[in-house]
């Protein structure tokens, strides 16, 4: 399923910002992208996002934006006392010619006197913000794929009536198809042989074209496969593996069918079920 899922969280500290977005996949494909200080709770992240998405592929992508600089500068106060000691004293061997009053802003310009250092961040203290911020992201793109999900029902319970129905005219276009191939047989024997037939032998034959043509069995799977995608679409826990089972089987049955299709009505409602399992399928693979 697509969606889209924002979260904000702050303390006096530090302000994290979570976007997540999700597009469609059969598998769960989590993608992190977090600060190099959040690599330590990358574990507990993906715990988080795991819990509610079976399938997609999430794309997750966190902001840290500290409240108050990090980098604090240091000054080495003994080496600029150097620094001011022997300028001083080069100053007075230089006698009168040179003043032996060194300006302050002179010596913290030399190397080494002031330096800059990254404040080290203990991000087990931030955590809470974090994980406010990534559920609020969650909550948010559940919610729209939730919506997602109702339309996606409506589709899949529209094209499963469809399935419904065609199964119901195979199942109508069966009935007298026994004395249908007699009547063929016969009178195609009639065409070649005249009346010099055997009646016992064409019951025989008769009896192994509807035997091979019976599609009784794929009807009845057929049906409760149907049953068993429509409990599934009713379903509130994630269903989508199951339904790609389900509809694997229903196709499965749909070719045996079509293998054994001895008139043409059945063929045209084989070819009809194929179409709509396919729309099935593709709409199936959206499913959480």
């Amino acid at each position: 399923m697509t969606g889209y899922g924002r979260g904000e969280a702050s303390n006096a500290d530090v302000s994290v910002v979570v976007e997540l977005k999700s597009v469609n996949n059969r598998f769960r494909d989590l993608q992190l992208r977090c600060p190099r200080e959040y690599m330590m709770l990358e574990p507990r992240m993906h715990a988080l996002l795991k819990k509610p998405f079976q399938r997609g592929r999430i794309d997750a992508f966190v902001r840290r934006q500290a409240r108050a600089s990090a980098t604090k500068v240091h000054a080495d106060v003994p080496l600029a006392r150097e620094y001011a000691k022997v300028l001083s004293d080069a100053a007075g061997k230089l006698g009168g010619k040179v003043s032996s009053e060194v300006p302050l802003s002179f010596i913290l310009q030399q190397p080494g006197v002031l330096s800059t250092v990254e404040a080290e961040v203990d991000v087990l203290t931030e955590w809470g913000v974090v994980e406010t911020a990534l559920k609020a992201a969650i909550a948010d793109l559940a919610e729209m794929r939730r919506v997602e999900g109702v339309a996606l029902r409506e589709d899949l319970a529209g094209y499963l009536d469809a399935v419904r129905q065609a199964v119901g005219e195979v199942e109508a276009a069966s009935v007298g198809i026994n004395e249908r191939l007699r009547e063929k047989l016969e009178s195609r024997i009639r065409r070649m042989v005249g009346d010099r037939f055997d009646p016992f032998r064409v019951e025989q034959e008769v009896a192994l074209l509807v035997d091979k043509s019976d599609v009784g069995e794929e009807v009845a799977r057929m049906r409760s496969h149907c049953a068993q995608f429509q409990a599934a679409l009713d379903s509130d826990e994630p269903t989508g593996r199951r339904m790609d089972f389900l509809l694997q089987e229903m196709n499965r049955e749909v070719n045996t069918i079509g293998s054994k299709a001895a008139e043409h009505e059945v063929s045209s409602r084989v070819v009809d079920l194929k179409s709509t399992l396919e729309r099935m399928r593709e709409q199936a693979a959206n499913v959480e």
